[in-house]
C-alpha cells in the first residue's frame, strides 16, 4: 500500500516564530584578557592585529602558548581568520581574526563572521569575546564587530529535518574594561536582521498570505503595535487596482496589505514609513518563470521581511520617531484569473499603468502600498524590495542599488552603506529616464520591453508615487541572498538593510528638504 505523501500547512507550522529568542544573552565580564580567561571557556572568539606587541602576548599566554604558535605560523594580515585549541587537553577551541585600524566595517564584519563560525563549529554551550592590542576605539569597533558575527552564527533558521539539533549558545561572555559604546545598537541591528532572515527562509506552503497575516498580527500584539489589515474587498474600495491586478490569480482571497503601527509616548501620525515588498511566491505569473528562475521565489518577500526587521530594532531601540511598516502581502499566481500584458489598472491614487509583463509585480503592488503610506504624511518614506535582475547584473550580490528623490543626499546613503558594513550604490534617477515609460493609452508603462536599465526605470516608475514633498529612498536588494552569505552572515539569505537602515536614519537622513 502506497501512502499518501503529506504535505504541511501554514495552519500547522511546526517552525515556531522566534519573536522572543532572537538574541543570544550577552554578558559583560569587565576584566582584561589573560589566558587563564580563554582556558575556562569551551570556545572563545579572539580579535588581534596583525602584530601584537611582546606585553599582549604576555597576556595571553606567551610566545610560548598554542594561540602564540598558531599565530605565528604564518604571517598574518588583516582580514586572515584561523583556529587552534588551548589548554591542558586542548578543550578550549579558540577562532582569530586579525583585523587593523585600515580594515572597513564591511571587511571587519566578514573577518569576524568566518572566526565566529568557527567558534561555534562544535556547538559549545557559550563563547567568550575578546579583542586585545587595540586602541580603545578600535577595540570597540572589533567587539561590536564581534557580537554581530557570534548572533548572526549562532541564530537557527527555520529547519525542518525530524533529527533535532544539538543544543544552541546560550551565552557570549565579553571580555572587556567596559561595555562598549553601541552595543545596544549593534544587538538591535542584530535581531532585525535574524527576524528578517528567518521570515524569509520559511517555505511557501509555510507562508502563504493567509499565514503571514496571522504572524504578523501576533507580533504586533506580542509588541504592542497597532494593526491594520487592508484585505482585497478593503483595496478594491480604495480603488488599488495595481495591487488588485497581482493579487487576482492567486487561489484564496488572502493577499492584502498589512499596517503595523509603532508609536512613542505623544506620537500621533507616523515620521517614517517603511515599505515592503511581500511576494511569498512568484511564479511570474502569465509571463512564467523558467525553473531556474522560480525555485527560490519563496523568497520575493524579502523586502517586507526587512522592513518588519527594521521595525523590531527601532522598537528595540526606543526610538522616540514614530514609524509605520506597510506590508504588501499577495503571490503572483499563474492561472485562468491571472493579469495579462496590455490590461490597463488604475492604482490608489488614480493614475492609470500599461501592462507590459506580469513578472514585473513588485512595482505594482509597490505603487499602492507607497500611494497608502503617502497618504499619512510622513516625513520619509524608505521602501525594500527584491525588485530587478537589472540590479543584479550591476552590482552583483555584493551590493544593493539605492535610489533617492534627495539627489543632494546621495553621498549621506553610500556613506551610511560603508559605515553599517551593508553598502549600497547611489544611481541615476534623472527625469528623461520617464520616456521610456510613456504610454499611448495610459499615464505609464509598467515597464519597458527591451530591459534596458530596468533597475532604473523600475525606481522611476515608484517615484510618481511618493509625492516630491516627502524624502524617499528606495532599496533594490540585489544584496538579499547571496550564495555563501555576504560580510558576517554566513546565510544565502543575508537579510540585507537593517544594519543599513539603522546607520542611515542614526545619521538623521535626510538633510536636503526638497526634491531636487
Amino acid at each position: 500500500m502506497v501512502k499518501r505523501a503529506q504535505r504541511l500547512h501554514s495552519h500547522e507550522m511546526p517552525a515556531r516564530p522566534p519573536f522572543e529568542h532572537l538574541l543570544v544573552p550577552v554578558r559583560t565580564i569587565r576584566s582584561r584578557p589573560s589566558a587563564v580567561a580563554l582556558a575556562r571557556n569551551p570556545a572563545a572568539l579572539v580579535l588581534l592585529p596583525p602584530s601584537p606587541s611582546p606585553a599582549d602576548w604576555a597576556a595571553l599566554g606567551g610566545p610560548s602558548s598554542a594561540l602564540h604558535r598558531a599565530f605565528a605560523a604564518k604571517r598574518r594580515r588583516p582580514g586572515d581568520t584561523f583556529t587552534c585549541s588551548i589548554g591542558a587537553l586542548g578543550e578550549t577551541r579558540v577562532a582569530v581574526a586579525i583585523l587593523d585600524a585600515a580594515t572597513s566595517p564591511y571587511e571587519r564584519l566578514l573577518a569576524a563572521g568566518k572566526a565566529a563560525r568557527g567558534a561555534l563549529e562544535d556547538s559549545p554551550a557559550s563563547v567568550l569575546l575578546l579583542a586585545h592590542g587595540f586602541t580603545a576605539e578600535l577595540a570597540d569597533a572589533a567587539l561590536r564587530a564581534g557580537v554581530a558575527a557570534l548572533q548572526a552564527a549562532a541564530f537557527r533558521l527555520p529547519n525542518f529535518k525530524t533529527e533535532r539539533p544539538g543544543a544552541a549558545l546560550a551565552r557570549i561572555d565579553l571580555l572587556a574594561r567596559a561595555r562598549p559604546p553601541g552595543l545596544d545598537h549593534e544587538l538591535a541591528s542584530a535581531a532585525g536582521n535574524n527576524l528578517a532572515r528567518w521570515l524569509t527562509a520559511l517555505p511557501p506552503n509555510l507562508l502563504d498570505a493567509a499565514a503571514y497575516r496571522r504572524l504578523l498580527a501576533g507580533y504586533a500584539r506580542r509588541h504592542g503595535l497597532e494593526f491594520e489589515f487592508y484585505d482585497e474587498q478593503r483595496l478594491r474600495r480604495l480603488g488599488a487596482g495595481a495591487f488588485l491586478a497581482v493579487s487576482r490569480g492567486n487561489a484564496a482571497r488572502d493577499a492584502g496589505i498589512a499596517r503595523l503601527s509603532y508609536r512613542p509616548r505623544g506620537a500621533k501620525r507616523a515620521d517614517v514609513c517603511l515599505v515592503g515588498k511581500g511576494i511569498c511566491f512568484d511564479t511570474g505569473g502569465t509571463n512564467l518563470k523558467a525553473h531556474a528562475g522560480m525555485l527560490e521565489m519563496h523568497t520575493d518577500m524579502q523586502g517586507s521581511a526587512v522592513a518588519l526587521g527594521c521595525l523590531h530594532a527601532l522598537q528595540t531601540l526606543g526610538e522616540r520617531t514614530a514609524v509605520d511598516c506597510w506590508l504588501a502581502i499577495t503571490e503572483n499566481r499563474i492561472g485562468p484569473t491571472s493579469y495579462l500584458p496590455q490590461e490597463i489598472v488604475r492604482t490608489h491614487d488614480g493614475t492609470t499603468i500599461q501592462v507590459i509583463h506580469t513578472d514585473a509585480e513588485g512595482r505594482m503592488v509597490l505603487a499602492d502600498a507607497l500611494c497608502l503610506a503617502a497618504a499619512t504624511r510622513p516625513r520619509v518614506i524608505i521602501d525594500y524590495a527584491t525588485l530587478t535582475g537589472a540590479c543584479v547584473r550591476a552590482l552583483t550580490e555584493r551590493y544593493s542599488g539605492a535610489f533617492t528623490n534627495r539627489l543632494a543626499t546621495r553621498d549621506a546613503i553610500e556613506a551610511a552603506g560603508v559605515a553599517s558594513g551593508e553598502r549600497v550604490w547611489c544611481f541615476p534617477m534623472d527625469p528623461d529616464y520617464d520616456r521610456d515609460l510613456d504610454s499611448t493609452i495610459a499615464d505609464v508603462l509598467q515597464c519597458a520591453v527591451d530591459g534596458k536599465g530596468d533597475h532604473i526605470l523600475a525606481a522611476r516608475f515608484l517615484n510618481r508615487f511618493v509625492p516630491p514633498a516627502i524624502a524617499w529612498l528606495h532599496l533594490d536588494l540585489a544584496a538579499g541572498q547571496r550564495r555563501g552569505g555576504l560580510g558576517h552572515i554566513g546565510t544565502d539569505v543575508t537579510g540585507f538593510g537593517v544594519r543599513f537602515t539603522l546607520e542611515l536614519l542614526a545619521r538623521h537622513w535626510p538633510r536636503a528638504k526638497a526634491a531636487e
